[in-house]
């Protein structure tokens, strides 16, 4: 781990002239863009959980869970490429690297376990993922496996490249493969294809009208998106990653290298979009954090302030929605928050 790709070495040929534009325009303002859109998106995760007034439920933990796994990975990774990048080599040498790798490690895993479970025993399963994740990191520092730069000299990794050398380092790869990435993108895989194939055959047997399906089915279409776009935005960087495995001596572009090691970082971004969009609730306490973030940096004022208040309860009671099942088959009862009316609502 001791060389490092310098972008100063570059010849002045035109493929590295087009190699130097493709970085200016291009993944400098990825790299700025990408950690602060996920952690100012998993940041409203996080703050919308803490202030909602009632009990978090087994899936929206496992989507905290997901909200810290991704803004970790924004925090303790990308200001050290950043920072690596403008100076043209890696900064701090075979300590940051060794850092960097095993922040990778821990909250990469963390993410692709998290979307493998859905619920039951909630605290057990969370405290696993993160224990299994560390893990695996730590073991390249105890000797199994090792980390080593990326090609392209601006970020650290699992040193694919040594899968040939040595028994120690082809079983960690190996195993950390297997255990890692196939099994659980597997268990995605077989477990939404399976609920997708019961949501089918209900559709087929009740009204298209019946809103509970409606609802299921929304949550559904949300986490198929959000396990999906993990791991289409990690496939790319797996495939050169075995490559590199098995052709140690060819070398890529370094731009080739990049490419995907930065659409896979991107994942940390998407998350609250797709939250977004799916969930009517999260929209809700979204717009609630965004009133008290920019009243309260306004002059107060009393008729302000009631207003503020007023806002608050109002969307803390938002419309609730259940079903219930009657005689005459399915009802839906709409309750009407009474916070922000004069008069009591009628159930």
């Amino acid at each position: 781990m001791e060389i490092y790709f310098n972008l100063n070495s570059l010849s002045s040929s035109w493929i590295d002239y087009l190699i130097c534009s493709l970085i200016a325009l291009f993944i400098i303002p990825f790299l700025y863009s990408s950690p602060m859109l996920s952690v100012i998106g998993n940041a409203a995760v996080l703050v919308t959980a803490v202030l909602r007034p009632t009990s978090l439920k087994a899936a929206e933990l496992l989507t905290v869970n997901l909200a810290v796994t991704d803004i970790g990975m924004a925090l303790t990774m990308y200001p050290l490429s950043i920072a690596s990048l403008f100076n043209h080599i890696w900064i701090g040498g075979d300590s940051s690297c060794l850092y960097y790798g095993l922040m990778g490690m821990i909250f990469s895993t963390a993410s692709i376990i998290t979307l493998t479970f859905q619920r039951h025993t909630i605290t057990m399963i969370i405290s696993g993922i993160w224990l299994y994740s560390v893990l695996w990191a730590v073991f390249p520092l105890m000797g199994w496996g090792g980390y080593g730069p990326e090609p392209f000299g601006v970020a650290c990794s699992v040193d694919w490249a040594s899968y040939q050398d040595s028994l120690n380092r082809s079983t960690f790869i190996m195993s950390l493969s297997i255990l890692c990435t196939f099994i659980p993108c597997l268990i995605i895989l077989f477990s939404y294809s399976g609920i997708a194939w019961k949501l089918h055959k209900a559709y087929q047997s009740i009204q298209s009208s019946d809103l509970n399906f409606f609802f299921r089915r929304l949550k559904i279409l949300m986490a198929v998106f959000i396990s999906s776009g993990f791991v289409v935005a990690w496939s790319p960087y797996v495939v050169l990653s075995f490559w590199r495995m098995f052709h140690t001596k060819d070398s890529l572009a370094p731009i080739v290298s990049m490419l995907p090691c930065l659409f896979a970082k991107g994942s940390t971004a998407y998350n609250p979009f797709i939250y977004y969009i799916f969930r009517r609730s999260f929209r809700s306490e979204v717009r609630q954090l965004k009133g008290i973030i920019c009243c309260s940096a306004q002059p107060d004022s009393p008729s302000r302030g009631d207003t503020l208040e007023e806002g608050r309860q109002s969307v803390r009671s938002d419309v609730r929605q259940s079903l219930t099942d009657d005689k005459s088959g399915v009802s839906l009862v709409i309750r009407l928050g009474t916070a922000a009316l004069d008069r009591p609502s009628e159930n």
